[in-house]
């Protein structure tokens, strides 16, 4: 009797956490799949400890998916070296800064399910982040749709987090809820308002280039005059000389007023 009840475990006595087996590509798939499709159901049965390395590879991968889709978008929206370089600098650093930005969002959220009564720690607040990372190559096809890919990113990301702060944190559905969704306005409102100011910023760059393209042109012609210039009489070249400056003063004008426009719009 006192054999069979040494064996006995406790009730409350927790299982050992899963121990890292390495890298499989399927295993990633297999989660990402998962969250896509079932994330109750993930976050349900998620491991909530197990170490940071499983989580924070699963990030890069999928950083590295939205490196691979930025760099074909630079190869074929692009040419030559400078569309390369660009395609894989962004192959390069996207798993880079996915794993870094994991780590703040998951701090943000740890200290959020906190202040919602969460009794877990930073390890399982990484790995409920960490796996919502798998919307990312999607967001990253739909993020050349202007604001959609920014809209559903957002929303999509949130929905996820809720489905974390029920199933793994067990919070309320309330207030679950009520939390996630000020969050998800709060951020939907930041993001919407970051991307229109960059397009504007970009629509002037484009009329700043074409500006500058344009006094390029006007100054290349009137060099072409002034080729001339020591067969030309003083007279002549004196006027030549005259309106080549009073061109380049004009386009330059032009340059400014434009530049000071656009920045009074943004």
């Amino acid at each position: 009797m006192n054999d069979e009840t040494n064996n006995q475990q406790p009730a409350n006595e927790e299982a050992p956490a899963p121990q890292d087996s390495g890298f499989s590509l399927n295993k990633v798939i297999e989660d990402a799949k998962a969250v896509l499709t079932d994330p109750a159901g993930f976050y349900r049965t998620m491991p909530t400890t197990g170490g940071f390395a499983e989580p924070a590879i699963f990030v890069a991968v999928m950083g590295a998916v939205i490196g691979v889709l930025m760099t074909l978008v630079a190869l074929f929206g692009g040419s030559g070296l400078g569309a390369m370089a660009v395609g894989m600098g962004s192959f390069i650093m996207m798993p880079i800064m996915a794993v870094i930005g994991s780590f703040i969002a998951a701090l943000i959220m740890f200290v959020i399910w906190k202040l919602m009564g969460s009794d877990y720690d930073y390890e399982t607040a990484y790995r409920c982040v960490a796996y919502a990372t798998a919307i990312y190559p999607i967001m990253g096809v739909l993020g050349l749709i202007p604001y959609i890919g920014t809209i559903v990113g957002v929303l999509w990301g949130m929905y996820l987090m809720y489905n974390a702060s029920v199933e793994v944190h067990k919070i309320k559905q309330e207030t679950a809820r009520m939390v996630i969704g000020i969050l998800a306005a709060i951020m939907l409102f930041m993001q919407v308002s970051g991307e229109i100011a960059m397009r504007k910023i970009e629509s002037n760059m484009e009329k700043y280039e074409d500006a500058a393209e344009s006094i390029g042109k006007s100054m290349e012609g009137s060099l072409k005059e002034l080729e001339n210039l020591d067969e030309m009489s003083p007279e002549e070249a004196g006027r030549k000389l005259g309106e080549f400056f009073k061109g380049m003063s004009e386009g330059m004008e032009e340059f400014e007023q434009g530049f000071e426009q656009g920045s009074e719009k943004q």
